[in-house]
């Protein structure tokens, strides 16, 4: 047994202390883009050996530091300060500079803070149980076992400190401030000529770093803490701006001058900027600022030290991590949200209603209010169903230019103000809708409740999709829910292709954003058939009720941390839906890919069963497949790392059910266990009675051809066609040139025993299912079933089939049949398209015409009606037929003159003054799709026997469309649109066209969108049609994209353009857009090249289908570009971008270029040396150990100083060797010689007369030149 004083148990191992409590105090300066702060951490030792604190630390400096008010020795290593390697170092030391930020890049981390405990401090021992801590819990175990919501909030928090609180706290006390933030602190409004309201949020990710750019705390997954954050900000927005008008008159804060630049220009643009930031109007400049934090709010006071600013305090009792403590601050007007709660729903909760609240710009709070409509009825449906919210409230602030649509932190969701609708606009509402709620039910799950490991975060992302699910299959309805399922399904198995399994892709979200994004689609589908099967086990209640004892678990501090892992999960559903689920998780979770079935089956009379075998064909599949240019990044990301896709497996197993629908019309269930690649099964058959569906159609039809009734007659009759017969008399079939069945046709359906075979009736697969059975079943289950799941099943197998006049019968009658829900009338029509073929006599198309005459055009004319969006699934119809109109082709790869024009009519005659919402997104589909009638796709003929006037009347009518298209985009400039929305489709439309050809080539149509001040998003829209149309070969755009990346103040532009690039990148890498050089197409014909066709048909696979052929193509085309790697390197070496934006372009750095560990040394070089005479002056200096005689001896000196001048010595200089030091004497003379530069010419005493008349003749004086050589250092 462990006693109070051993040390800790491995488990506490780690950073040997856990933090109680957190204060942070933030002083945010806007005029200068900084912050101050100080903070005070409670740390409670885990042992008494503890002497070092490691804390997370990034872009601070520190002021002050003390522990229990002790200074102690520091160590500090900002990651910021080593992103910055030798001058002459390019792209190709990529490796050295990621080497220098490795301890920041790795997960976890390490500390940059290493602070050692001052030997005066001592760890000492607290008692375990005082009698006032034991009454205290007792009274919170009662409070809790009573249901008292506020003793649950603390209880996780009391348990964490029962384990580890057997020492006394230590108080750390760290005074900091940040001059330059480059994470963690967005700032909007504050350039120059932006027009929009200055405010300030917090950019808080998943990933560790984002809490610690701030102030120092531990930033980990492990530690949770309550929070007291106080902050200090501008009292109103005039004072905001009046602050930084003051600065921009201060040198501090002037625009840096580089080499070339004026003095007085620099002064100009700050005079400049203070003039546009103090045109706000006086009622601007009186708004108040407000700050919205995670916590509650308890106290807002005026500083009294500083009356031009305020206080808020925010108090968190529930422990939270870090990094989901977030903020904003701005002139943010509030909206209560709880007023749209229903009056039983207040009822219901009373008390435990929960205040949501709504925080928004100046002039956009009716928009807030109209797209968070559904968010108080969202949050009293997870509490009434999952349990309490583990806030007092919530809150939702609407922030700009933030990269992502929602940041989720404790009590508050950051949104994008890009979310943000208007009443009168319809198309955003299901998908912001959906993304709202899923903000929300991260407050349970994700921010309550975390994952233990990284590769648990499936289970997070599942539950709050699934919940998020849930809800919006009560708001929309459940047609819309299953659509989308099965929509979500059909992608799952595309994707999940040679993918890592759903548990370890866990550890690679920090890779790429896309590994993310998939785990948010295959999660809740994983759940979402868990949910299906364990609803039909025995005595469970589904999912739902396992959630709930998740999110009380970690209510009540049940959870170690409050963090989940997969085997509790799992040990949750087997405990709660009592049945063994080990091999699900198995398949499902730590298995990767999805099962492919192909099933046979044929009626047995003499048995009176259906005998069938059903396949599993998955690991028939090739494991290549196609590299994208969207996933280029991501697959040589998971190459590099060592990322190995996951097993196929052979054999997916479960229970399956099958539904047959006999001939009676009765649906038979039967669940039958898939155990084994191949499965045999022979069902037993039910049904007495035969074809009792077909005679009553018939009599249905003669009776309808005759006009009589029948109704009263067949009330005994069982009603089977329930849908899709619509267009049944002989006036409606012979105007609509309608097909039916043929006599063959009728004598088989006739014979057949049952209507149709349904796999998976109750959706407990991912999977695709290929069910070998004729076509009029299929026709039968889209008429009979009223599954919308089985519907878009048929109309799938339907659209792949043989093209024909029945065919387009059969979609056209489920297109104009409104019982039908609105995307399986719109998979009918976008079908339609192809049967509009010239060989047909184009009847696809003529029965797309009649529906939207029949839908949208005056009664008897092909006037279009007046604008109604009022019901919105004809609002979908309306804006379905256009688009698969533009689809349709003749045999010359041209879509029909009667197409073009169609939609040019609808694009130019569109009346929309009578109606109550916007048409834009209507237009935009208009013009997209006079877009794709224009391009000429498929076949082409290799001669073209078009007469010349009709050549000359598409080129008219090819003139008149674009210049429609044209008007709109200026239109825009004048009344912009939702979200710019016609000027992003013309350039999406210019793209197109200019991809195909018809019209030429003009990079200023984009160019002219990508400058800053531009709408972000249409931005983005013009930076993406550059990259599609391959213009980063183009060295000029390549170093302005990379320019703008790491300049751009916006977060969502910088964002973006990284994965453009990435993209443009995978595009280069493939060859996208490439005419292969064995396949030329020259006037029409096409030149194969017969040598070496192997060789370039072997490269194209390599590039196409490996990661190592894609990046060595990569490095072919753009690896000896010197402008794009002088660019990346100004890029990652830019003062402006983040930790993680750095670690991205350094990925791509590594994948252009090879790491070499030269470096190219740049010397200067020397300056020549001259030399001035100074002339003779006399020079005394002590010579008594070297003459007795003398004490002082005087010469007659001249001085000649040398000095470098600017004129750079090129060649080698040979070295002077002075002569040997021959006496001892003379050695110790050279010590004293006279310094550096300067030449003593020595001559030696004058004699005296007498001695001087004794001489014959007169001695000349010997001159001696002394000259002492600098060293190596200063020839350099």
């Amino acid at each position: 047994m462990v006693g109070v004083t051993e040390p800790p148990a491995p488990a506490l191992a780690g950073l040997g202390f856990s933090v109680s409590h957190q204060r942070v105090e933030l002083d945010i300066d806007f005029a200068t883009k900084s912050l101050r702060g100080k903070t005070e951490i409670v740390i409670i030792p885990h042992y008494k050996e503890l002497k070092k604190i490691r804390l997370n630390c990034r872009q601070c400096s520190l002021k002050r530091l003390n522990i229990n008010g002790r200074p102690p020795t520091l160590s500090y290593s900002e990651p910021y300060s080593r992103s910055k390697i030798h001058p002459t170092a390019g792209a190709h030391q990529h490796h050295m500079l990621r080497q220098r930020l490795a301890p920041q890049l790795k997960e976890p981390p390490e500390e940059e803070l290493v602070v050692s405990l001052p030997k005066s401090i001592r760890i000492e021992e607290t008692d375990l149980f005082p009698l006032d801590t034991q009454s205290s819990r007792i009274n919170e175990v009662q409070k809790r076992d009573s249901g008292d919501a506020t003793s649950m909030a603390v209880t996780s928090a009391t348990r964490m400190d029962d384990q580890v609180s057997r020492y006394k706290p230590l108080t750390v006390y760290i005074e900091f401030a940040i001059s330059r933030l480059r994470d963690g602190l967005q700032f909007v409004g504050l350039e120059e000529g932006d027009p929009r309201y200055p405010h300030a949020y917090t950019k808080n990710s998943s990933f560790p770093g984002s809490a610690c750019c701030l102030f120092p705390c531990v930033d980990d997954l492990t530690t949770r803490c309550t929070w007291e954050i106080t902050i200090k900000c501008p009292r109103t927005l005039g004072d905001a701006v009046s602050h930084l008008v003051n600065a921009g008159n201060r040198q501090d804060y002037q625009t840096p001058i580089g080499p070339g630049d004026d003095h007085e220009d620099a002064m100009m643009v700050d005079e400049g900027f203070a003039q546009d930031l103090s045109g706000l109007t006086d009622e601007e400049k009186a708004l108040d600022m407000a700050v919205v934090c995670s916590g509650d709010l308890t106290d807002e006071i005026v500083d009294p030290l500083e009356p031009a600013k305020k206080i808020y305090i925010f108090a968190s009792n529930t422990p939270v991590v870090a990094r989901h403590i977030g903020f904003a601050v701005g002139p943010f007007d509030h909206v209560d949200l709880s007023e749209f709660r229903e009056t039983d729903e207040d009822d219901k909760l009373g008390q435990n209603a929960i205040h949501v609240h709504g925080f928004c710009l100046p002039g956009r709070a009716d928009e807030v209010r109209n797209t968070c409509m559904p968010m108080a009825k969202t949050i009293d449906f997870f509490t009434l169903t999952y349990g309490s919210f583990p806030f007092s409230s919530y809150k939702i602030c609407f922030v700009d230019s933030q990269a992502r649509d929602t940041v989720e932190t404790a009590s508050l969701s950051l949104c994008s103000n890009n979310l943000l609708f208007p009443e009168d606009i319809i198309e955003p509402l299901n998908t912001v809708t959906r993304k709202l709620v899923r903000a929300l039910a991260r407050q349970w799950i994700g921010i309550n409740i975390i994952a233990k490991e990284p590769r648990d975060t499936w289970v997070l992302v599942g539950i709050a999709s699934f919940i998020t699910d849930v809800f919006m299959k009560r708001l929309s309805g459940n047609n819309e829910y299953r659509f989308r399922q099965k929509q979500a399904a059909d992608h799952v198995c595309e994707l999940d292709v040679a993918r890592p399994s759903l548990y370890d892709m866990g550890s690679l979200t920090s890779l790429d954003p896309s590994e993310l994004e998939f785990i948010e689609l295959k999660a809740p589908l994983v759940l979402f058939i868990l949910d299906r099967r364990l609803a039909k086990a025995g005595g469970s209640s589904g999912l739902s009720r396992i959630i709930s004892r998740i999110f009380l678990n970690g209510k009540v501090g049940d959870l170690p941390g409050g963090a989940l892992e997969t085997k509790h999960f799992i040990r949750t559903c087997e405990k709660l839906g009592h049945t063994k689920l080990e091999v699900f998780f198995q398949q499902w979770v730590f298995g990767a890919g999805c099962p492919r079935f192909y099933v046979t089956q044929r009626f047995n009379k003499k048995k009176l069963v259906v005998e069938m075998m059903i396949n599993q064909v998955q690991g028939q599949q090739t494991a290549n497949r196609d590299i994208r240019a969207d996933t280029f990044m991501r697959d040589a990301k998971e190459h590099e790392h060592e990322v190995y896709a996951g097993p196929v497996q052979p054999a997916f197993t479960g229970p399956m059910t099958i539904r047959i629908h006999e001939a009676d019309g009765t649906p038979y269930e039967h669940i039958v266990d898939i155990k084994d690649t191949t499965t045999r099964l022979d069902i037993p058959y039910n049904t007495k009675y035969k074809r009792l569906k077909r005679s009553k159609r018939q009599k249905e039809r003669a009776a309808a051809a005759a006009g009589i009734d029948i109704s009263a007659d067949t009330q005994d009759d069982v009603l089977l066609y329930c849908l899709g017969d619509v267009l049944q008399s002989e006036e409606e079939v012979l105007d609509w040139r309608l097909a039916d069945w043929s006599r063959e046709d009728e004598d088989r359906m006739n014979q057949e025993s049952f209507e149709w075979i349904r796999m998976d009736a109750d959706f407990e697969w991912i999977c695709k299912i290929s069910v070998v059975m004729p076509g009029y079943m299929h026709v039968s289950q889209l008429q009979q079933d009223r599954d919308v799941v089985a519907q878009l099943e048929s109309i799938q197998y339907i659209a792949a089939q043989k093209e024909s006049p029945l065919v387009s019968t059969i979609l056209v009658r489920t297109l104009m049949d409104k019982r039908y829900f609105h995307g399986i009338r719109a998979a009918a029509a976008h079908a339609l398209a192809k049967c509009g073929k010239e060989d047909l006599e184009w009847i696809g198309l003529y029965h797309l015409e009649k529906a939207f005459q029949e839908f949208f055009c005056l009664p008897g004319t092909a006037m279009t009606k007046q604008n109604d969006f009022s019901d919105r699934n004809d609002y979908y119809i309306q804006c379905s037929i256009p688009q698969a109109m533009s689809k349709v082709r003749g045999n010359d790869g041209k879509a029909p003159m009667r197409v073009k024009r169609f939609l040019f009519d609808q694009l130019k005659f569109n009346d929309n003054s009578n109606n109550d919402y916007s048409d834009c997104h209507y237009i935009a589909t208009l013009m997209i799709s006079l877009c794709e009638s224009l391009i000429t796709s498929g076949y082409k003929d290799a001669f073209n026997f078009a007469f010349e006037e009709d050549e000359q009347e598409e080129i008219r009518f090819e003139k008149a469309a674009i210049d429609e298209i044209e008007r709109y985009r200026q239109l825009d400039e004048w009344i912009s649109s939702y979200h710019n929305v016609y000027s992003m489709t013309a350039l999406d439309c210019k793209r197109k066209l200019q991809q195909e050809k018809v019209i030429p080539a003009n990079v200023t149509d984009f160019m002219q969108y990508t400058q800053e001040g531009t709408f972000p998003l249409l931005r983005l829209s013009a930076f993406n049609n550059l990259v599609e149309l391959g213009m980063l070969k183009m060295d000029v755009i390549m170093q302005y994209l990379l320019y703008v990346l790491c300049a751009d103040p916006s977060p969502i532009i910088r964002d973006n353009l990284l994965r453009l690039l990435s993209k443009g990148l995978g595009s280069v890498a493939i060859g996208e857009g490439l005419i292969q050089a064995s396949e030329r197409q020259q006037d029409g014909l096409v030149i194969v090249q017969e040598g070496g066709a192997t060789d370039s048909r072997r490269l194209e696979i390599a590039r196409t289908q490996t990661i190592p052929g894609a990046v060595k193509a990569l490095r072919e085309e753009l690896g000896a570009n010197e402008t794009l790697k002088q660019a990346l390197w100004g890029a990652i070496t830019s003062p402006e971008l983040g930790l993680f934006e750095i670690r991205d372009l350094l990925d791509i750095c590594a994948l252009l270029y090879e790491a070499k560990n030269s470096l190219v040394v740049k010397l200067e070089y020397p300056k020549k040396w001259k030399a001035e005479n100074m002339g003779k002056v006399p020079f005394t200096y002590p010579v008594d150990r070297y003459y007795h005689e003398n004490t002082n001896l005087t010469f007659r000196q001249g001085l000649v100083r040398f000095y470098r001048s600017n004129k750079a010595r090129t060649t080698p200089m040979r070295p002077l060797i002075p002569e040997k030091v021959k006496t001892r004497q003379e050695k110790t003379k050279r010590e004293i010689e006279p310094p550096i530069g300067v030449i003593k010419l020595i001559s030696k005493p004058k004699k005296s007369a007498s001695a001087a008349s004794a001489s014959a003749e007169p001695t000349k004086p010997k001159l001696t030149l002394k000259l002492k050589l600098p060293g190596p250092s200063a020839l350099s």
